[in-house]
């Protein structure tokens, strides 16, 4: 089985879950499906949308069943729980729509929410809308660069399954190292505050 034909058999599937775990870098890769004719536009935002609404949604009633906790505790404890804290008691309708958007605070946020008072119905509407919008800029973007980035897939899915999980482990391991690079930075900062 090729890579394509493994993307266009399970294309929905895998987007609901990369978008409940990850975020642009899935959506975007869902735009590009899209453009390749893997999965239709329409059919790669709802994945997306409803994939990142419904984890959203469990950060939130993670954040307010066990607010007690001391796993929810270390996360409102955080540097970044503490910036959340803050910013959503300044704007909080602002704060619960726009959290999608702000890069590496979307768990933190919904788990720090839900250890507030906000009203949960209130919070699925502005999540959903929020999700839609999301999910639909980046597979438009993602289908946009498509056609600059398809002459590269054309060149991938003829190459070894064994040279692609190479490319897919060498990226992972960068990945890890920009990220632990990352924490490292904003814990030198931490301590010098």
């Amino acid at each position: 089985m090729t890579l394509d034909h493994f993307v266009a058999d399970y294309g929905s599937f895998g987007l609901f879950v990369g978008a409940s775990l990850e975020g642009e870098g899935v959506a975007m890769l869902g735009g590009i499906m899209s453009h390749q004719h893997l999965i239709g536009f329409w059919p790669a935002i709802i994945s997306l949308a409803l994939g990142s609404f419904l984890a959203d949604q469990l950060f939130f009633l993670l954040g307010h069943g066990w607010r007690n906790s001391a796993i929810v505790r270390s996360v409102q404890g955080s540097a970044a729980g503490g910036r959340v804290l803050t910013t959503f008691n300044a704007h909080p309708n602002v704060f619960a729509f726009s959290l999608r958007f702000l890069y590496g605070l979307r768990m933190v946020g919904a788990v720090t929410i839900g250890t507030t008072n906000f009203p949960w119905p209130r919070f699925i509407l502005l999540n959903a809308i929020s999700a839609l919008i999301w999910s639909t800029a980046w597979v438009t973007l993602g289908y946009v660069c498509g056609q600059a980035i398809a002459p590269l897939f054309e060149r991938l899915s003829s190459l070894s399954h064994f040279v692609l999980a190479g490319v897919a482990a060498i990226l992972c391991v960068a990945v890890v190292a920009v990220v632990a690079a990352q924490r490292r930075r904003a814990q030198r900062l931490t301590t010098r505050d």
